[in-house]
């Protein structure tokens, strides 16, 4: 077996109209509508796959390796890659003006990513991020 790319990456959402409202009105998707799907095809692929251990995912968001009881466990992860590290600072300031809570704030990972973090109406753990490995940059 030879996989060559991440195809495709779907939330399922039992509040459609929530998502919606994260992903195009907050996040500025530009999605297509069919019937009750909601897509884009104008993402450039998926530039990381892998599996991240719960106990890992609550130290990187809580600084301790167990999950919070009052927060939804995350199935998934997903990261938005963002032009520089004021563009993701932009970002979290734009959401939190329209509510969103973020489970941490923008910060500088060991590994030089600028990230930060939140979770989604569907229990989505997501990462804004600007990694200067993937634009071909140093460490900014």
């Amino acid at each position: 077996m030879n996989i060559h790319s991440v195809a495709g990456m779907a939330v399922i959402s039992a509040d459609t109209e929530s998502s919606a409202t994260l992903y195009c009105d907050v996040m500025g998707l530009d999605m297509k509508t069919e019937d009750d799907y909601r897509y884009t095809n104008q993402l450039d692929g998926a530039k990381h796959f892998g599996i991240w251990s719960l106990n890992d995912a609550a130290n990187a968001c809580y600084g301790t390796e167990l999950w919070p009881d009052n927060v939804p466990v995350p199935q998934t992860t997903i990261e938005f890659e963002f032009r520089d590290t004021q563009a993701v600072a932009d970002a979290v300031n734009e959401m939190k003006e329209k509510g969103y809570t973020f489970v941490h704030d923008v910060r500088m990972e060991p590994w030089g990513q600028t990230l930060a973090r939140f979770i989604s109406p569907e229990g989505v753990l997501i990462g804004l991020s600007y990694a200067p490995w993937q634009h071909g940059d140093e460490q900014k």
